[in-house]
């Protein structure tokens, strides 16, 4: 296919989804539901064949064709050949950018439909109405809506007690406009973009991906030769030994230095770009419908705010015709004078001409909730979302399963687990007040989340069938003292479940009877 050709069905297909809006409204209708999985599906299929078909005509490396095009010596070139080299440049380096920012665009939108389909994934399966046999809504596709029993009738089923933000499917960038949506964020939004941008970028200690050094040895001609050589991580122990086998045993070691990979929690810069902006925006849906009765209820007159914002809005972008419109200082003035003037009217200034106490009081009041409490919504529920999702599923599940965190990765060491380190108990509050949101603030989440990658290995050769979601409420349980109750309802889980993981906790940790030692030293084994 045509460079321009590629360029342009690329172009055309993401305007069509950008064009395309999607609601939520319907969500729990099952055939509703079915067209919009089968929808992003098909859409996330022919994104990836685009791509394919990108990468295959070299859009990953576009510059390189400019090389073609480089100078002779200057003293070859004359004036008219310099002109036209000039002009070739500008326009290959055009076709070249332009290549470069459509496959981002791809790429971007690629990584928000694996986000938005791993949500609905997590939000609903389907059930046989003969067999009771589960199929994921993947599963279903791929058996085109037949159970193997022959039935073609299903029930929906939503699941309750898994993880899932479906409400960020319409803020994603699902047509890769990604830049085009940051930049439509207001100032705290872009602040709240950079905290969760830097959660998901939370980086493990270094992984050693090669090794390179330094060598001096001598040849066949006994000739004395340094040598630059790099070897893969596989001889991490043994690097010495390879060395000697491939150089001689006479061989010496000058210089060494490991390279070292850093893998983010979300090893993917546009899936973690697309979930930021999801989130973010999302949460300002959220600011917007919460915050006028947070305000109402935390300041001593609500109104007078709005007032004072109404004035200042007013006379924000009004210029008066008796002056220069270019003479931004005058105008500058004029406005602050025609604000000091409507807020003197108001009574909003005392008799030294300062804001009086209890609107300054308010003001303060309202700056400080919007910086600690509703700047944070996004942070407050991304941690909230990854942490449920590691307590509460399996590690065979996070290696096989569609989440809604594309490139997750399966455990998370020591330096990534920082992050839950917060726990936003305010911002926990607030959404707990003011919205249907569920959530229980946990302290220590680190370290919650290390006793269960400890405990995942300890059951890891074990027979025992664990319900992992009442498995994680029970080690929330069993490691804070939030009531059985507030877990059960935040992780929609049975107590009585929870109940009795929380006896599988206690037999193998502390095993009583000579039976359960036996098998925990098999598991061991």
């Amino acid at each position: 296919m045509p460079e321009s050709v590629l360029v342009n069905k690329a172009e055309n297909y993401l305007k069509a989804i950008a064009n395309d809006a999607i609601s939520l409204d319907n969500i729990e209708d099952f055939e509703y539901f079915k067209d919009l999985y089968f929808k992003l599906d098909d859409r996330l299929n022919f994104l990836q064949e685009l791509k394919e078909d990108m990468d295959a005509q070299g859009y990953t490396t576009p510059f390189t064709s400019l090389n073609k095009y480089g100078s002779k010596a200057v003293a070859d070139i004359d004036v008219e050949e310099m002109g036209e080299n000039s002009r070739h440049n500008k326009i290959f380096r055009m076709k070249a950018n332009a290549k470069k920012n459509i496959l981002d665009r791809v790429k971007s939108a690629i990584d928000s439909h694996k986000i938005a389909i791993g949500n609905l994934e997590q939000f609903g399966y389907v059930k046989c109405d003969s067999c009771y046999k589960k199929y994921s809504m993947s599963e279903y596709k791929q058996i085109e809506g037949k159970c193997s029993c022959g039935c073609t009738i299903f029930s929906f089923k939503i699941r309750k007690d898994a993880t899932h933000r479906i409400e960020i499917i319409p803020y994603l960038p699902l047509s890769g406009n990604y830049m085009v949506l940051r930049n439509q964020l207001n100032t705290f939004g872009r602040e709240s973009l950079k905290q969760v941008l830097n959660i998901l970028k939370q980086e493990r200690r270094g992984v050693v991906k090669t090794i390179a050094l330094v060598i001096r040895f001598r040849d066949k001609n006994n000739r004395l030769v340094r040598k630059n050589i790099t070897l893969d991580s596989e001889y991490i122990n043994n690097y010495e030994e390879e060395v000697r086998r491939i150089y001689g045993k006479r061989v010496r070691i000058e210089a060494l230095r490991f390279h070292r990979t850093k893998p983010a929690i979300i090893d993917d810069k546009h899936a973690r770009t697309a979930l930021a902006i999801g989130y973010v925006r999302y949460s300002e849906q959220i600011i917007n419908d919460i915050k006028d009765e947070i305000l109402k209820r935390k300041l001593s007159d609500f109104k007078r705010i709005n007032t004072y914002d109404e004035i200042f809005a007013e006379y924000e972008n009004k210029t008066p015709n008796f002056i220069d419109k270019y003479d931004l200082e005058a105008i500058d003035k004029w406005r602050k004078s025609q604000i000091k003037e409507n807020f003197k009217h108001l009574g909003f200034y005392d008799k030294y001409g300062n804001i009086n106490r209890s609107l300054s009081r308010d003001l303060k009041k309202r700056e400080n909730i919007y910086k600690n409490i509703l700047r944070n919504i996004a942070s407050a529920l991304i941690i909230w979302d990854i942490f449920r999702y590691y307590i509460t599923t399996s590690n065979n599940s996070r290696k096989i399963d569609i989440s809604p965190f594309p490139y997750i990765r399966v455990e998370l060491d020591r330096e990534q687990r920082k992050v839950f380190q917060t726990t936003h108990k305010k911002v926990i509050e607030t959404l707990n007040t003011y919205t249907n949101i569920k959530i229980i603030p946990v302290c220590e989440m680190d370290l919650l989340l290390h006793d269960k990658f400890k405990f995942e290995k300890q059951i890891k050769n074990s027979n025992i069938k664990f319900n992992h979601v009442a498995l994680g409420a029970a080690l929330i349980h069993e490691n804070s003292d939030i009531e059985l109750e507030d877990i059960s309802n935040a992780l929609n889980i049975n107590k009585s479940k929870i109940k009795k993981e929380i006896k599988n906790i206690e037999n193998i940790k502390n095993p009583k009877s000579d039976k359960s030692k036996k098998f925990l030293d098999l598991i061991k084994k």
